[in-house]
């Protein structure tokens, strides 16, 4: 399982790729598509048409890392829909999405800020 720390942001694409592009396209896809830098840190999640796998793209300050989790069985049944190219979601949300979960569910919060 990733880690993915709470203070990255999290853009998930909302229309599907074709999952054999490699790092450089998926990196043109964030320019074009997501009107975002694929050199700010932020973290990309992308999906394939048939819904059975989904790609990661970010970006370290020294290279980029691309994962791919592929199902054996199933589809990643939840994805945003909208008019928007992304939709942001927060760590534990991602969390759930990896583990081909509902992110929208409601579940307790990561973490309280301590007064």
């Amino acid at each position: 399982m990733i880690q993915i720390a709470p203070q990255v942001r999290i853009l998930v694409a909302i229309e599907a790729i074709d999952c054999r592009k490699g790092i450089d396209r998926i990196a043109q896809l964030c320019r074009e598509k997501l009107n975002a830098d694929p050199f700010s840190g932020h973290l990309f999640i992308f999906r394939s048409r048939r819904g059975t796998s989904i790609r990661i793209l970010q970006f370290d300050g020294q290279g980029f890392w691309l994962a791919t989790k592929r199902l054996s069985k199933g589809r990643f049944k939840w994805w945003p829909a909208g008019d928007e190219a992304a939709h942001v979601l927060q760590a534990h949300q991602a969390q759930l999405l990896l583990a081909a979960g509902n992110p929208e569910t409601e579940a307790a919060p990561v973490w309280r800020k301590v007064s």
